[in-house]
């Protein structure tokens, strides 16, 4: 019984000795030894950074020694620094189909489809989204011909809007099928408003049920008015969970607003403007409000007038941010702070040297 059981620990002991001598060794940034237990205590945080000049012109040529990061007001160590030359993007491109959307709505198919031949290499792919009563996949992770000519198959409609649910459909496509190495875009043409996402349809359901049989002799504006609270609360809720969302996936969210001069006729246009520039300001993207002009006058020849300035208008934002798309860096360093799980740890991204040039970058992340 003693040599079998000899037999055995000896040809566990070999067993162990091969499988540790035949595997690759992989280096951990750091760790800490307890007892003979190795436990990896960084994280690989990854931060996208645009730099631009005075003229929204890509300044190309930046390396490590250029940029300066800060943690929670502590200076991290940068590990690497590769350029948009080098890192292959993955765009993610939501259409808002709903009726709020609808007057320019061929002039951004075309525009947006010209952007993604621009923008795109052949290793770039794109990944087209409808928002509507909820979102739905156009198509997935496909070359700049393909995703431009279904960005022109989209036909508008009149439903309501899922702008939250799309966003975070957005995210999770990009955190689930983007290889390794690549930097990912959300591009959202909406007004940012949202009428039926599950949660916001869900929280004003519930708050009718609350009122019971007393929904029977409330006149409309009151019953209005608590439907738009309860709304409103629900957005809060929902904006700060899609922003973490877009946070896990390292993604930069930049936005085109459709609905221009008429964003200041209610609170509901002014609350989707704050969704979409808060998204942009937090991951280091932009939230564009273009100044369209009316194309619904009496005078047909003033329309057309607009209607050309209009398309101008579309093209420059197409152009600015093709410029952003072209100017970013891949920033990654290793954080060995230790904070819980889901707290948002603070980012300060920087030039060593800032001379005229604007930088953009994610203001945070959440720890995973």
């Amino acid at each position: 019984m003693k040599f079998q059981r000899l037999i055995f620990i000896s040809a566990f002991i070999l067993t162990f000795v091969f499988t540790a001598f035949s595997q690759t060794p992989t280096p951990t940034p750091t760790v800490e030894e307890d007892e003979g237990v190795i436990e990896v205590k960084s994280r690989l945080i990854i931060v996208p950074v645009s730099v631009l000049d005075s003229n929204g012109q890509a300044v190309t040529g930046l390396t490590a020694k250029d940029f300066r990061v800060s943690e929670e007001n502590k200076i991290q160590e940068i590990a690497e620094v590769s350029t948009a030359e080098k890192v292959p993007l993955e765009i993610v491109v939501l259409f808002d189909i709903s009726a709020s959307t609808d007057a320019l709505f061929k002039f951004e198919q075309e525009t947006a489809a010209e952007f993604l031949k621009t923008v795109m290499r052949p290793e770039d792919r794109a990944t087209i989204f409808t928002v509507g009563s909820a979102p739905r996949l156009v198509q997935s992770r496909e070359t700049a011909e393909k995703s431009a000519e279904a960005i022109k198959s989209i036909l508008p409609t009149k439903e309501f809007t899922a702008f939250y649910d799309s966003v975070a459909a957005a995210a999770e496509h990009l955190q689930k099928n983007t290889p390794q190495g690549r930097r990912k875009v959300i591009i959202v043409i909406s007004d940012g408003e949202d009428t039926n996402s599950v949660r916001i349809s869900k929280a004003i359901q519930d708050g009718y049920r609350k009122l019971g049989s007393k929904i029977d002799t409330m006149d409309r504006k009151t019953l209005y008015q608590l439907t738009v609270a309860n709304r409103d609360k629900a957005s809060l809720s929902e904006r700060e969970r899609v922003l973490q969302g877009l946070q896990n996936a390292d993604t930069v969210f930049y936005s085109i607003n459709p609905a221009g001069n008429s964003l200041q006729l209610n609170k509901m246009s002014r609350f989707g403007q704050e969704n979409l520039q808060r998204f942009a300001d937090d991951t280091g993207g932009t939230a564009f409000l273009p100044k369209f002009l009316p194309t619904s006058n009496k005078d047909e020849l003033q329309n057309a007038a607009n209607t050309r300035r209009n398309a101008e208008i579309l093209q420059q934002i197409f152009r600015q941010l093709t410029n952003e798309l072209q100017a970013q860096y891949l920033i990654q360093y290793y954080s060995d702070a230790e904070f819980p799980v889901n707290r948002y740890v603070k980012l300060d991204i920087g030039l060593q040297n800032p001379r005229n040039f604007r930088t953009r970058a994610r203001q945070g992340y959440f720890v995973k």
